[in-house]
């Protein structure tokens, strides 16, 4: 398949982004399943909810960080989030048609990952599959505001951490306490999505498009007022990955030119 500029279509970082936000939708969610989904055995084994989506946030984050150390992390840079690929887009380091092809393969992965879900039947269902619901008893405003501030927190610390050199290979591992903080606070009002590739599988196979809206709204305009707050860090950015920063087989990642790199 060729694309309209006649470049080719580049399969290995469509499939990376799509395979990597499959595996997170699967195992993340899987753990949303496994500790709130009716019957489980860990509502008695931990009974205190809190605790529950503490554990959960932490699995989901380490899911992530483990994807993006893997090989999918070395290909495409495992953004497998589309408020993340907008970022890197709007900071020029990746140019537009690469960045429409990630989150097409974000979305799909993320439909491809919840189908399996499908086998965890009534228990999964009981918790919509995961899918991220707003909280009862919370307005569509506070519920909007839970998933920008989220996203947000995320995407500023992402800048922050991929901009300092002596910073950037902790990068992945700043997701799975950070998820942890986010689930236990935020959760029961937003669910703490932060990304709508996440969102849209369960939201499919369950049915439950309530307030579907914010999980796209929310995230991207989090990222987004993230990368106003950190576009002073745009310049030290190298690549768009979240490791493996020196890999670019295919050279479609905008690398800085070396004049205008920092040491810091």
């Amino acid at each position: 398949m060729e694309a309209s500029n006649n470049q080719p279509f580049p399969w290995r970082l469509f499939l990376c982004e799509l395979s990597g936000t499959a595996v997170l939708v699967l195992v993340g969610l899987s753990f949303v399943i496994g500790m709130f989904g009716a019957g489980s055995p860990m509502t008695h084994l931990i009974p205190n909810e809190g605790l529950r989506r503490l554990i959960t946030g932490f699995l989901f984050g380490t899911t992530g960080a483990s994807i993006a150390l893997s090989a999918v992390g070395k290909e495409s840079g495992a953004h497998i989030n589309p408020a993340v690929t907008m970022v890197f887009w709007l900071f020029r380091k990746l140019d537009g048609r690469t960045a429409v092809i990630y989150v097409l393969g974000q979305l799909i992965g993320g439909v491809i990952g919840s189908l399996p879900l499908l086998a965890f039947g009534a228990r999964g269902r009981s918790v919509a599959f995961g899918a991220t619901l707003p909280g009862a008893g919370y307005s569509t405003l506070a519920v909007l505001l839970g998933e920008v501030v989220t996203t947000f927190t995320m995407v500023s610390l992402l800048v922050v951490f991929i901009g300092f050199r002596r910073l950037r290979p902790y990068t992945p591992g700043i997701f799975p306490p950070l998820y942890a903080i986010m689930v236990y606070l935020e959760a029961s009002i937003s669910g703490t999505s932060t990304n709508p590739a996440r969102s849209l599988g369960p939201a499919l196979i369950a049915g439950q498009w309530q307030g579907w809206w914010i999980y796209w709204a929310g995230p991207l305009i989090g990222a987004f007022l993230a990368s106003l707050a950190c576009s002073l860090l745009a310049k030290r950015i190298t690549v768009a990955k979240l490791y493996y920063f020196d890999s670019d087989r295919d050279g479609l990642f905008r690398r800085m030119s070396r004049s205008e790199r920092t040491p810091l």
